[in-house]
């Protein structure tokens, strides 16, 4: 099979030669105008980010797999894909334990304040009366309450983790939902009581923009929002002004809606000192790496003996 990975840069090591490639591509970007002379010879695609849309899709009549080297297969038309008869497969929850170490880790800087006390440690200490330097008040995770939107296999390890702390976990049902689900509290409700809001859930029509002005200001006041999922689900000027005007005591945000981002992004020039942004690396601990390098290699070889597996469509 000749097999080509449009974003082969996009992992932090490369991947190996897959055993069913006759031929093997591996660039280490591709741009969407680029997609389909890359690809034009392809059986198989494997894509990180770049997206493949219907009309690449029907100027590629080889291709029949597209292995998706992430859980989030947004880049990908479906719905093209199925008309076309292509199959797609993506790596379910391989990152699962590295997000929500992520998430936990995010609630520990933000409600200690480690990012103003590291500051803090050079700026102040050296001339301090005292043997110690006070800021902003530290806050225990022990007893606070964490609201969770999406309950799959990452917002389900957060709840895990963050139980073991002995926080309050809340997962909020949909927005503007009139049944509430066993397990589930109505969405405002978590708004208004979680002290850290968590957002673990997929970008569709639906959520994008999911918590905007109007999200941020029925927050309970000085609570934290962490995104480890997708930027856009967020409303980026509603959480720079939250953060400004003191309704969010802090963000920790690992993805925005452009990636990579413009050099003058406000977000990336706030001197806010309780924000927290991190280039989408959440996912990115090297035991995920192997795992979605393993899972990768099995979906092709699966697709290969006619058994494929971790099928989208």
């Amino acid at each position: 099979m000749n097999i080509v990975f449009l974003d082969g840069a996009s992992l932090p090591s490369a991947l190996s030669r897959p055993a069913e490639a006759t031929q093997w591509t591996d660039r280490p970007k591709t741009s969407i105008d680029e997609v389909v002379d890359v690809l034009g010879d392809a059986q198989v695609a494997i894509t990180n980010k770049v997206r493949i849309d219907r009309a690449a899709l029907t100027q590629l009549p080889n291709l029949k797999l597209i292995c998706v080297a992430a859980t989030g297969y947004d880049c990908v038309d479906i719905a093209a894909c199925r008309d076309q008869g292509v199959t797609v497969c993506n790596v379910p929850a391989y990152s699962a334990i590295s997000v929500a170490e992520s998430v936990i880790a995010s609630l520990f800087a933000l409600r200690r304040h480690l990012l103003a006390y590291r500051a803090a440690s050079t700026s102040q200490w050296p001339e301090s009366a005292h043997f110690c330097v006070h800021g902003a008040p530290i806050q225990d995770l022990q007893g606070s309450t964490l609201g969770i939107i999406g309950r799959g296999d990452i917002g389900s390890r957060v709840a895990r983790l963050a139980r073991a702390l002995e926080i309050k976990v809340l997962f909020a049902e949909h927005r503007g939902a009139e049944c509430i689900r066993d397990g589930y509290v109505a969405f405002d409700t978590v708004l208004a009581e979680a002290d850290a809001l968590s957002l673990h859930c997929p970008l569709t029509p639906h959520t994008r923009y999911l918590i905007g002005a109007a999200e941020v200001a029925r927050m309970k006041p000085g609570a934290l929002l962490i995104n480890t999922a997708r930027g856009a689900l967020v409303d980026e000027n509603a959480v720079l002004h939250g953060l400004e005007n003191g309704q969010l005591g802090g963000a920790a945000l690992d993805v925005l809606y452009a990636e990579p981002p413009r050099a003058d992004h406000p977000l990336l020039h706030s001197t806010h000192p309780n924000l927290l942004i991190t280039p989408h690396v959440a996912w990115a601990s090297q035991s995920s790496v192997v795992r979605l390098k393993s899972v990768l290699g099995a979906n092709i070889t699966a697709y290969a003996t006619g058994k494929p597996i971790n099928v989208v469509t």
